[in-house]
């Protein structure tokens, strides 16, 4: 299947893990001309190489953090050597703690509002105008079944994931008659069995150790209440099953698809 992604000018925010890394090398074996952001150079020249490796036009590592308000410009200034910026992947999201929202420290909230909604809203607000003036573009954004039915212990994380994919929603009404389609990709549970998927500043490294800390104290019961049975045997999804959807709805084959969220969870919201 031709997706017509050869040489297009495609970046990905969050491009050194897991997901990220995932939707970069699937991008790359069409042959797209790839903008990767991250924190981690070292990650980040790791999959330069591989995307290259996949077939790549050009690979370049953008360091950034994206939740710096000036990120997104010094992305597209790096971008600028490709040309215009043909499809955006706003990838980066997360959460800063998880617990009971009862007991929760008000002074965490803006966290997950900031890493998950405020990158995705700043990166899209800065390729817009280009996108209009040409009357081209896609943008994919990673939302997740946190957002359409809740997590458990995960109220403020939920709740931004929620807010993106109403964005996604709204910005697809608003774009649509500039030739821009504007689309979502929730997934559950997704984890790379690679080592080598996984950057230091990735939740998911070894050495974060940061759902012990982000859980402490919570009981058995309140993890299995945080996972949800699907309708498939495997409960957890492999990135390359995520990133499949995400370059088929930038592609031409999907020219006709916006304002969508779609779901790769292996049936858990059946």
């Amino acid at each position: 299947m031709d997706l017509n992604l050869s040489g297009k000018c495609v970046v990905v925010t969050g491009a050194t893990a897991n997901i990220g890394r995932a939707i970069a090398l699937d991008f790359a074996a069409e042959g797209a001309r790839l903008v990767l952001v991250g924190r981690d150079e070292e990650a980040g020249a790791r999959v330069s190489a591989l995307a290259l490796e996949r077939g790549a036009r050009d690979a370049l590592f953008v360091k950034a953090d994206m939740l710096d308000p000036l990120a997104p410009s010094l992305i597209l200034e790096a971008a600028a050597q490709f040309g215009a910026v043909d499809v955006l992947v706003n990838n980066v999201g997360g959460n800063v703690g998880g617990g009971f929202f009862a007991s929760s420290d008000p002074a965490t909230w803006q966290g997950d509002l900031d890493i998950t909604l405020m990158t995705t809203v700043r990166m899209t607000h800065a390729v817009l105008p280009a996108m209009i003036a040409r009357h081209a573009g896609r943008i994919v954004n990673l939302g997740s079944t946190a957002g359409t039915a809740g997590d458990y212990m995960l109220a403020m994380y939920s709740a931004a994931k929620s807010a993106v994919h109403g964005f996604t929603r709204v910005l697809a009404k608003e774009v649509g008659q500039h030739g821009i389609t504007v689309n979502g990709v929730a997934p559950f549970g997704t984890l790379s069995t690679d080592p080598e998927a996984f950057s230091k500043g990735s939740r998911f490294h070894p050495d974060s150790g940061f759902f012990q800390t982000a859980f402490a104290g919570s009981t058995p019961d309140d993890a299995a209440r945080r996972m949800r049975k699907g309708a498939l045997e495997r409960p957890i999804a492999r990135p390359e099953e995520v990133s499949a959807a995400v370059v088929f709805l930038a592609s031409d084959r999907a020219a006709f698809i916006t304002g969508q969220i779609l779901h790769v969870d292996g049936g858990a919201l059946l």
